[in-house]
Parts: C-alpha cells; structure tokens; sequence
C-alpha cells in the first residue's frame, strides 16, 4: 500500500493576511504623512502669502504715515525729517503678541555726505537736494551757464550736458554741443526732442548720448549705499570698478519733481516785498512788523542800499531796454496815483512820512540783500538815514533768520522750483551752482547731520532751517550767501520717501518707493513704485528701532 501524502493546497498560508495588513498599514500611514505635510506646507504658503500681503500693507501705511505728517505746515521747519529713530524706525502697526507676529514699516534713506556710501538714517530725502533739470531755464542764465549746472556730475561732458537742455527747452534750434529732433529723426524708430519738461528721469534714456550704464550707475538696489555685489568687480552682477566708490549713475544727482512751498510755516501768504504797490507793502509790513520795518523795506525799494560796494548787484528794474524801463517805471508810478486818487484827493501818497508816488526802482534780488543795509529816505521833508533792523550777528542771525524766511519773499508765486537744499545735497550738485567757490561745496558736504555714533544731531539740524547758517558758522561772507541764494535753500516740500514694511523677527518684506508733494494740501503722492524686487536694501529688521549706522 501506498501512503497517502497530503495536498499543498490544503496547507494554510497565516502570514499572508498579516503582511496584506501591513502593507494596507503603511500606505495609509504613508497617505496620512503626504496628506499632513502637503497640509502643513500649504497652512505655511497660506500663511507666508498673507504676511507678504501684510507687509506691502505695512510700507503702504509707512508712506501714508509720511504724508499725513507732511499735511501739517506749521510743523514742517520744527520737525526733524532728516533723520529721527524714534520718527520713522521700525513703527509698530501689527502688535501680535510676538516678535514674529509683529508688523512695522521703517523710513529710511542713505546719507548723502557719507564718503563710503555706507551708513543709512531713518528719514525723508528731500528732491531739492538734487538739480532739478526741469528748472534750470528759470533762472534767465545763458547757455554756457547753465550747462556748468550739469558739468561737475559723474560721467557728463559738454555733449550730453547739451544735449540734455536742448531735449527739455521750448526751441528746435541745438546748442554749441547739442542735439534736437533732427538727431532723432534718423533713430530706429525716429522721435521727436520733447522740447518742455521732463515727466521723470527715466526720459533721459532717449536723450542721445545717454546710456543706462551713465543714468543708473553701479547702484543696482537703488538704496544709495555702497554693497558687497557693487564692489566686486566682474565677481557678480552689476559689473563694476571694485574701488569703494559706489557709482550712482546721473540718476543719483538729478530729479524732476524738487520745489518748495512759498507760504508761512502755517499755511498763509508771505508778504512779498517786490511787489508793485508800495502802498500795500508799507501796510502789510507795518501790521506785521511794525513802523521802523515798514520804512526801511519801502525806502530800500525806492532808493536802494547805501552802501552798494557791500551790496553791488542790486535788483534794478530793467528790462534791457532803457526806453522800455522808463515807460514801465511811468506806468507803475501811474498805477499807485491811480488806486489811491480816490482817498487822497490829489494829496501826495505817503507812508510813514515819504512820498510813495514815485513807485519802486529797486527789487530784492535776495532776503539778504537786508542785512546790515543802510537806506537814505526822505521823511518829513528831512533827508535820513535808515539802518536794518537785521545784522551780520552771529547770535542776532540765528533769531531772526527764521522769522525773517517764514514771513517775507522776494516773489508773489507760491512755490519755488528748482533751488538746491544745502543740507542734503552731494558735493557734485553744489559745485555746478553759479557763483559757488568750490571750498564753501567740500565745507557743506562735509558737514554732517549725524553723528559718529548714528545719533540725530537735533540741534545742529535745528539750526539749519535756513542757508543763513553758512553766515553764522562762518562758512562764507554775506556778498557770497547773496549771490547764491537764488539757487539755493534749507528744505523743500517734494519728498523721495523709501518705505520698508517688516516683521520684527525676519520673513517677507516690502520696499516701496514713493515722491510726496507737500507744496499742496493734502500732500499728493506723486509716483510709487514697488522696489521689493531688488531686496529690503537697508538692514533695517536686523536693526529695528535702532538708531542708523
């Protein structure tokens, strides 16, 4: 007999259920972990878009923040703008209970007179610390002169400098080393020279001659601070000289939006002392000042200075013309017996004593143009000698300098374009200003606002509020300051306002650039553009509410 063997069918497989258990295990398992982590990396995404959107939110109220303040004139020459930790460091908006949660924007700005292009501030930058090409025509200067305007900036020469007026003066005709629209005629695409004022510097890019290497230099973040990829060489992008020396580009020097508001600090009309009435001087003047002001301010314009070898150059009425001259003066003098005949009944219009029927033969070509002035009037029938109430005093200047600029003008228009601010402008502006010895430039821009240790200098920036400084500080002498002050000013009322929205602890950040005109109320902003692109630019969450440094 055979044994009888038994079947490998019938043999129970017990493993096989468990490992099919396992396996199912270990999938879900698997599923459960790519299900939490894309979960996790989504609620991160989520989380990381929405501070992203925060902290535009956050430079956007940094640049509200900035125009809100600027809306209050009779706060504008008592504020420090330039540069205040406290003011515009690391301003807490989003205060979630922890570093990481909290949100902030920071003003910030580089300092303009830093040689190594590396310390930054937290403030405003004034547009009128740059050259307003727009405004360059009015000054009544002749070509040669205004070209030197543009001649002591990197990169210019005599070509582009002319090229560069003609694209933005009203005529068709070059200058010695210009160019106009027959140039651009025979561009591929031909255009035409724009022949008026430029909407931004962007334009200049069209003008011939212009590069982007020359408009834009080495500073590819726009921050105006010197980085390590800008001192590298051909290391990384931008390709640059590897010498210290940040290359801004024109761009750095040059704007098309400086001006500054011509009202009081509290947002009235200024007595405009060349105005056409003498009448209505006189009157203002002694509602305002008093008599002994009244006089001297109304003789200076009928008679002029005494003593011309101090103050030579007065503004003399003239036209060019002397037939023209006299028939102007005769028609002013006309006008002022006209508007007062009805209440003098043919009597002579006087004023403190003189007779003002003879109208004004003298302008004020400058504020200074008082001090230390000595006047010769008429007054009661008796030739008298009237002396300023202003003088060269040191200490005397320094009290009546700002009252003096916050009530009188030397023009009815109530903005003024184009003048230079001597407190934040760079060496190679100053230098191109008509009449500017080249010392008294290096003096200024080696002046600094801010001090070794990054802090303010309040009081040196207090003092600062008119270019009378320069007198007091012994920089210059008063016939120099004259001869400059057309061009030149303390502040302006167009701000480039840099605004960096952050978190105290890193993670994204916004870096928003915007122009702010506070000549008009509310302050407008001009432009804004999102620089978020080129970095945060300034090391401001590593510093945040820090002083600058």
């Amino acid at each position: 007999m055979h044994a009888v063997c038994p079947s490998r069918s019938q043999s129970p497989r017990h493993g096989a259920a468990l490992f099919i258990v396992l396996v199912v295990l270990v999938m879900l398992t698997l599923a459960a972990y790519t299900f939490t982590s894309t979960m996790v990396g989504e609620r991160q995404a989520t989380e990381m878009y929405a501070r992203d959107v925060q902290s535009r939110l956050l430079a956007e109220s940094g640049i509200e923040y900035v125009a809100a303040l600027l809306e209050s004139p009779d706060e504008l020459t008592q504020q420090n703008y330039y540069h205040d930790p406290d003011m515009f460091g690391a301003i807490t908006v989003l205060d979630g209970g922890s570093e990481r949660s909290r949100g902030r924007f920071s003003i910030v700005a580089p300092v303009e007179n830093d040689a190594g292009y590396l310390a930054f501030r937290y403030g405003l930058i004034d547009e009128a610390g740059k050259l307003n090409i727009n405004a360059i025509s009015t000054f009544g200067l002749e070509p040669e002169v205004e070209r030197e305007f543009l001649m002591y900036l990197p990169g210019m020469d005599e070509s582009l400098a002319d090229a560069i007026l003609d694209w933005i003066d009203e005529d068709d005709e070059p200058r010695e080393f210009g160019a106009e629209s027959d140039v651009y005629d025979s561009m591929s695409p031909p255009y035409v020279a724009r022949n008026g004022p430029c909407e931004s510097i962007d334009e200049l890019l069209r003008v011939s001659g212009m590069t982007y290497a020359l408009l834009y230099g080495e500073d590819t973040n726009r921050n105006g601070l010197l980085d390590p990829n800008e001192n590298d060489g051909d290391l990384s992008l931008p390709y640059d000289t590897a010498d210290g020396v940040l290359d801004l580009g024109l761009s750095g020097y040059l704007t098309v939006y400086s001006q500054e508001s011509n009202l009081r600090s509290d947002g009235s009309d200024k007595i405009d002392i060349n105005q056409s009435l003498l009448t209505e001087l006189y009157d203002e003047l002694e509602l305002e000042f008093g008599e002994e002001v009244a006089q001297f301010i109304v003789a200076y314009r009928m008679n002029g200075a005494n003593n011309v070898e101090q103050l030579e150059g007065q503004g003399q009425v003239s036209t060019g013309d002397d037939t023209t001259d006299r028939a102007l003066q005769q028609f002013a003098q006309a006008l002022v017996k006209s508007a007062m005949s009805a209440g003098t009944s043919g009597s002579e219009v006087t004023r403190g004593g003189m007779d003002l029927s003879a109208g004004g033969n003298i302008k004020f070509v400058s504020l200074y143009d008082m001090i230390d002035a000595e006047v010769t009037a008429n007054i009661d029938g008796t030739s008298t000698t009237l002396v300023s109430p202003w003088t060269s005093d040191p200490g005397s200047l320094q009290e009546s300098l700002p009252m003096l600029f916050d009530t009188l003008t030397t023009t009815s228009s109530s903005t003024i374009k184009g003048r230079i601010n001597i407190n934040q402008a760079r060496p190679e502006v100053l230098l191109g200003l008509p009449e500017m010895p080249p010392e008294l430039a290096s003096a200024i821009s080696s002046s600094m606002l801010i001090g070794p240790d990054g802090a303010p200098l309040t009081d040196l920036i207090a003092q600062r509020q008119t270019t009378g400084w320069l007198l007091i500080e012994g920089l210059t002498d008063l016939t120099t300051l004259r001869l400059l002050d057309p061009y030149i000013t303390a502040h302006g009322s167009v701000y480039r306002v840099q605004s960096i929205g952050h978190y105290g602890s890193g993670g994204p950040a916004t870096r928003l650039e915007a122009i702010v005109d506070a000549t008009q109320f509310p302050a407008r902003i001009v432009s804004l553009r999102d620089l978020s692109g080129l970095g945060t630019g300034y090391p401001v969450i590593q510093q945040a509410g820090n002083t600058a440094r």
